[in-house]
């Protein structure tokens, strides 16, 4: 199920796009094609790497847009736009090309995820929608990976809807959570929409409902008896849950032929209780019972409760990972790179006090540099055009000390942007999500190095530059520094 089939979603958008669009029209500028990148600035959490996620909805949307007579009718009451271009409006399609990288690609900062390139104003419009997907979903992917490598091969599941900042948020943020490495999510619009699989049991106030503990965990028990799991902290953990729970184990199910499939906390010192719970477990033979846990739980928290002998099967996480609220701002960026002059395409480039600030111009490729044993060592620029061959040693530039002469000898090259949409329609056969979820896996497990996946002062990966690439920009660099001296 698309997100488009009962809603139109073109009007997300900044105001900014509107008016600047206009103004292109009034001046006859909007057939020019230009080059916009899309790129953050930073990993979130100070992490070593990104995970880019978001795509499949993107090209939905850019699929889709379209201007409602609703919509146009809108843009009319505000009395800013004049007929031609309100009638542009009505007959609008995107007609650009979209360039990127597989959903799930490990992404580092100043590198473009997304290239646009389109006519001026279909490139103008389809910013802030392909920013609030990108932003989003990589955003809680990345973090969500975090929680997962936390978790040490213990499954991970979304817990967060209800602490997501809106239904949308609850469902893409689940999405993007299973391409990070969530086994599963409580978003049942989710698992419905996207095929990811749902679990779910019983909340305190069934337990509260039925006064005894041991009548609503009977209850329950004989309502699912093959997926039986007790939530234990209603009242006492201890002295009440767990005596409780063996006591269903041993009085509902096991006449039944049936197991007690595990028991799940949602508060206090969750090392402590867990590892009192396991021997008190065992000890009623119930070995094969899992323990579950919840409750603000993040990477910190769970690396902590691991290290303490916490043995734990599994974790549900919630608000910490649907917000990512250690760092809730993921910062990517849409920027313009090149314009089209008499058929080729002429860089721009944006300066800044701030260096990090100043982007990288014209239309790009970046590949990912692999050794000998298969292992990432860096990503590159080039030029779009621009031959990279690497089976001779090849010069490269690093752009943070370019006095040095470095080379790469025995490496591999792959580029990374694909055509993935062309005049507007998707040119690709994208990947299931569990295909993309896969994808994240075999590039940690088998690409990425280890020390880049450190959570504190990672390893940083280089993005070097071609000799030809680097050039062009340090001339236009050079230029516009004149440009802002007044020196031309």
């Amino acid at each position: 199920m698309a997100q488009h089939a009962e809603r139109n979603i073109t009007m997300v958008m900044d105001f900014y796009e509107m008016t600047m669009a206009n103004g292109y029209f009034q001046n006859e500028e909007h057939p020019k094609r230009v080059v916009f990148d899309v790129f953050t600035r930073k990993n979130p959490d100070g992490g070593g790497y990104s995970i880019f996620a978001g795509l499949e909805q993107v090209i939905e949307y850019v699929e889709n847009l379209h201007f409602s007579k609703e919509d146009v009718e809108y843009f009319r009451s505000l009395n800013q736009f004049p007929e031609s271009f309100l009638t542009y409006l009505e007959n609008f399609r995107f007609h650009g090309d979209l360039y990127a990288f597989p959903e799930g690609t490990i992404m580092y900062p100043n590198e473009p995820c997304i290239t646009v390139v389109a006519p001026l104003i279909d490139a103008q419009l389809v910013e802030t929608a392909i920013l609030a997907q990108v932003n989003h979903q990589s955003l809680i992917a990345t973090k969500t990976n975090r929680i997962v490598q936390a978790a040490q091969g213990r499954a991970v599941s979304d817990f967060g809807a209800r602490r997501a900042h809106n239904m949308d948020a609850a469902v893409y943020g689940a999405r993007a959570a299973y391409i990070g490495g969530a086994v599963g999510t409580a978003t049942v619009l989710a698992g419905q929409q996207f095929g990811i699989p749902v679990s779910g049991t019983m909340a305190h106030s069934w337990v509260m409902y039925y006064g005894s503990e041991y009548t609503a965990f009977r209850k329950y028990a004989e309502c699912y008896p093959d997926n039986t799991v007790l939530l234990l902290d209603t009242y006492d953990v201890l002295h009440s849950g767990v005596p409780n729970a063996i006591r269903t184990a041993k009085e509902v199910l096991e006449p039944m032929g049936k197991r007690l499939k595990g028991i799940r906390i949602d508060s206090g010192d969750l090392a402590y209780l867990s590892k009192r719970i396991r021997c008190m477990l065992d000890e009623a033979g119930l070995e094969d019972c899992k323990i579950i846990v919840s409750n603000s739980l993040d990477e910190y928290t769970i690396s902590s409760i691991l290290a303490q002998g916490g043995p734990i099967d599994s974790f549900g996480v919630g608000e910490r990972l649907i917000t990512s609220m250690s760092d809730p701002v993921f910062g990517a960026v849409y920027k313009i790179s090149a314009v089209e002059q008499n058929g080729k395409f002429e860089p721009r480039m944006k300066i800044s006090e701030v260096v990090e600030k100043i982007t990288n111009p014209g239309r790009k490729q970046v590949y990912r540099i692999y050794d000998q044993k298969g292992e990432a060592v860096a990503d590159m620029l080039a030029d779009a055009e621009e031959t990279v061959d690497f089976s001779k040693p090849y010069k490269f530039i690093d752009p943070e000390q370019p006095w040095k002469e470095r080379s790469f000898e025995g490496f591999t090259a792959k580029p990374l942007q694909k055509l993935v949409m062309k005049d507007g329609k998707r040119c690709v056969e994208l990947p299931s999500l569990k295909e993309i979820q896969q994808y994240v896996k075999y590039q940690l497990d088998k690409e990425i190095w280890p020390e880049e996946q450190r959570f504190d002062n990672p390893h940083r990966h280089y993005l070097d530059m071609t000799p030809g690439y680097y050039d062009m920009r340090m001339k236009l660099l050079d230029k516009l520094s004149n440009h802002k001296r007044g020196k031309i």
